[in-house]
């Protein structure tokens, strides 16, 4: 199994309810994926690290699902909009569990 975490840094212009829309279309992606153990995706209320203001959590089946991830048309319109909003940075990380 596979668990990758992205923390996603916006601009301060960037409004609440666009981070809003972003944590809604992270969980959506759920619906359009096969190989999904489980997403969760939010918005960070934590004052450590409060820079990166979404998580993503996601777990695969394989790193064939997670490839699959990467290029699938509906993660790609997402990461469009999460640009199009203000990203400014991002962090991902993938472990095998």
């Amino acid at each position: 199994m596979i668990h990758r975490t992205v923390l996603v840094k916006f601009a301060e212009t960037t409004t609440t309810e666009q981070l809003k829309e972003v944590v809604a279309r992270f969980k959506a992606l759920k619906n359009h994926l096969t190989g999904i153990v489980d997403l969760q995706a939010g918005l960070n209320f934590a004052e450590k690290s409060k820079e990166y203001q979404v998580a993503l959590v996601i777990r695969f089946e394989d790193k064939a699902a997670l490839d699959a991830y990467v290029s699938n048309e509906e993660h790609q319109a997402v990461a469009a909009f999460i640009k199009e909003v203000g990203r400014v940075d991002s962090i991902g990380v993938d472990i095998e569990i």
